[in-house]
């Protein structure tokens, strides 16, 4: 029972998304991806609450 080729292609993208996102980024990224199937999952539902405004990404210094 080897890897197939769609869990093979599943780790390329995630080796390329690490690459140019970056560890450090990447529970952001996944937020806010969960963020956005959450509030397209409301829309097609039909719920009426409006959507609340996204909250500003908290800016850190990088130190240099």
């Amino acid at each position: 029972m080897g890897l197939g080729k769609l869990e093979i292609i599943g780790l390329i993208v995630l080796v390329i998304v690490l690459l140019f996102v970056g560890a450090k980024k990447l529970p952001e990224l996944a937020r806010g991806i969960g963020q956005s199937a959450n509030e397209l999952k409301k829309g097609f539902r039909g719920d009426e609450e409006p959507v609340a405004e996204a909250k500003p990404a908290k800016k850190t210094a990088k130190k240099s």
